[in-house]
């Protein structure tokens, strides 16, 4: 048992809990506003089981699974090689190493987001759907492979990009920021509660500072599902989205992101800090009481 196990088994648990939350946000990112299936996320959440049964909150959660360990692996071994790289542990590196992170590990984030919203938007409405074009995530990326190319896995990539690496940077610094403010220290009181705090705060800061290019990015790669394309490209949804919804179309789904945000990252903090107190019983080197920071879970933090 070691430190990645611990991060993979509590992203694992994070995945669980969240990804109803992200189907919601998902649907209510890219649904027609001339026709709205759902008012509001309470609605989006009790339609979906009603129509769905509460299996269609979990559609495409497979893709977000099988890309959680490849993603830890970059974020963490990404965030601990540039803060070595920089050297003195201060608020701008944490900022600028969490931002490297989340560059790099969009190459893995995107085929992987791309796939579950593909997933999650698959027999809207339909408790057994009549014709389903993916059989599951992986089958979903074969798919647009064989009929997009590389290009077409990758579509929504410059959004990913634009999202993930500040938001990353806000995620780290949000959380060292909060761990120093709140006395992490081994030997602080109630620890395990601060770093639940931390985290989940974290998570939500995260989120609000990149959502509407979020939102930009659930349109553009559930862009075709069903019918032909909407959007030429990221200045054509922008420019669509705001002269038919104005600004509230880049704030659709807010509130069950930030719902999910912080019991995912409250979760994932919970389960890394249980598997460095048993790892710290086996091995007195480990002193260190900040656990490794856990996925955002995007897909997601």
């Amino acid at each position: 048992m070691n430190s990645l196990s611990g991060v993979h088994v509590s992203g694992a648990a994070g995945v669980l809990v969240g990804h109803p939350f992200d189907t919601v946000k998902v649907r209510l990112q890219v649904q027609s506003v001339d026709k709205p299936l759902y008012r509001g996320t309470y609605h989006c959440f009790q339609s979906i089981v009603r129509q769905e049964s509460m299996l269609g909150l979990y559609k495409g959660i497979g893709s977000p699974m099988m890309g959680l360990t490849f993603i830890n692996a970059i974020v963490f071994g990404m965030q601990g090689n540039a803060m070595r790289v920089l050297g003195a542990d201060t608020p701008l590196h944490q900022f600028l190493a969490g931002a490297a992170a989340g560059f790099i590990q969009c190459v893995i984030c995107c085929p992987m987001e791309l796939a579950k919203t593909r997933m999650q938007m698959q027999g809207t409405g339909e408790k057994s759907a009549s014709r389903k074009m993916y059989r599951n995530s992986l089958d979903c990326l074969i798919r647009i492979h064989r009929k997009e190319g590389v290009r077409g896995i990758n579509r929504g990539m410059v959004t990913t990009v634009i999202r993930e690496t500040p938001g990353f940077g806000v995620y780290f610094l949000a959380y060292d920021t909060l761990t120093r403010a709140l006395g992490c220290d081994a030997d602080a009181d109630y620890i395990i509660p601060k770093l639940l705090l931390a985290g989940g705060m974290s998570g939500m800061a995260s989120w609000i500072s990149t959502y509407p290019v979020d939102v930009i990015k659930s349109r553009l790669q559930a862009d075709g599902v069903g019918g032909a394309n909407r959007y030429d490209g990221i200045v054509d949804c922008v420019r669509q989205s705001w002269r038919r919804e104005g600004w509230r179309t880049f704030t659709r789904g807010l509130t069950s992101t930030l719902l999910r945000a912080f019991p995912v990252n409250a979760t994932t903090f919970a389960t890394v800090t249980l598997f460095l107190m048993y790892m710290r019983e086996n091995d007195d080197s480990m002193k260190d009481c900040e656990p490794m920071q856990p996925n955002l879970q995007h897909s997601s933090l």
